[in-house]
């Protein structure tokens, strides 16, 4: 039987799944959480809810029938599915595109009230990234299997649990020198994972339908830029210096190597385009959604795991 009250959220274990749960579940939502693997991430979704609001579902393969079969229990669904680089068996357009064609088609078939889909900020425009197309490709699939779904495209979402922030201070923390790309010139509109996660909660609690939304931050920075406050909140100097594109290109291809790449060659062709508003679609802040974590306080929060001395250092400073 459909619970009037619960909302079935695909990929509930990375930063803006947990954070989603958090703040459903404190304001009296079920919410039933899907993962490919309880063993390995049940009880790290279970500690971010309130008790007795959260049910959690293994999914092994994913499948109409067993969808369908979750979609029955709820009246709103929310995809965050996404990868960041390509693997053998989950390759950008499986994730972005299929995966989100099928999920909205089930709910377009299970009368689902609100379907609302994760996509990305800035990807219009790069028709040379495997990534920016698969994102496309999934926005136009869903918004034709169901047309009163949301999409909603963030800039880099940050937090102490993502894999932006965290990944460059610890980088920052060991290396003397840090390259930048295209000159560090790319621009980016950075959200914290809170921010988004209430925006979310009031496009569910407005019953807002059938518009795309580009979710952004009250701040707008250069890649350098970030990486300067980035260094200033873990109290480290570091040269940064412009890495020539054909070089940059043969790093991109060594470190895409690594189980875990800090770099892919897709990712570096991403690079080119700023991750700001596009003007083709309103933002949060058209829909009174604000967003008002500035980036360096928050990262001050979480920076003195990689600072001498920790948090009780006397030379971080505030923003």
């Amino acid at each position: 039987m459909k619970n009037q009250d619960s909302i079935l959220i695909f990929g509930s274990s990375g930063q803006i799944g947990k954070s989603l749960i958090r703040k459903f579940t404190k304001n009296n939502y079920r919410v039933i959480a899907v993962t490919r693997s309880i063993h390995r991430k049940g009880y790290q979704i279970k500690t971010q809810s309130n008790y007795g609001y959260l049910d959690l579902e293994e999914i092994n393969s994913f499948s109409e029938e067993s969808v369908s079969r979750l979609m029955k229990k709820s009246s709103i669904c929310i995809n965050l599915i996404g990868i960041l680089f390509e693997k053998k068996k989950n390759n950008f357009n499986l994730i972005h595109s299929d995966l989100p064609s099928m999920l909205s088609k089930v709910a377009s078939k299970n009368s689902i009230k609100q379907f609302i889909h994760l996509s990305s900020l800035g990807i219009e425009d790069a028709n040379d990234s495997n990534y920016a197309l698969s994102k496309l490709s999934g926005e136009k699939k869903v918004r034709q299997n169901f047309p009163e779904s949301i999409i909603l495209k963030p800039s880099i979402v940050y937090s102490v649990d993502d894999n932006f922030t965290t990944n460059f201070m610890s980088i920052l923390s060991m290396l003397p020198v840090m390259p930048l790309y295209y000159e560090g010139k790319t621009k980016f509109t950075p959200i914290h994972v809170s921010d988004l996660a209430d925006i979310i909660f009031e496009i569910v609690k407005k019953k807002i339908t059938g518009e795309t939304i580009e979710c952004i931050g009250p701040e707008v920075f250069t890649f350098k830029e970030i990486i300067l406050n980035i260094l200033k909140s873990i109290n480290k100097k570091r040269l940064l210096f412009s890495l020539p594109l054909p070089i940059a290109k043969l790093n991109a291809k060594l470190f895409q190597l690594m189980p875990k790449p800090l770099l892919t060659m897709d990712q570096l062709r991403l690079l080119k385009y700023d991750n700001i508003v596009s003007k083709k679609y309103k933002t949060n802040f058209d829909f009174k959604l604000d967003a008002n974590k500035k980036f360096y306080n928050e990262i001050n929060r979480y920076s003195f795991n990689w600072t001498t001395g920790g948090q009780y250092s006397k030379k971080r400073k505030e923003g």
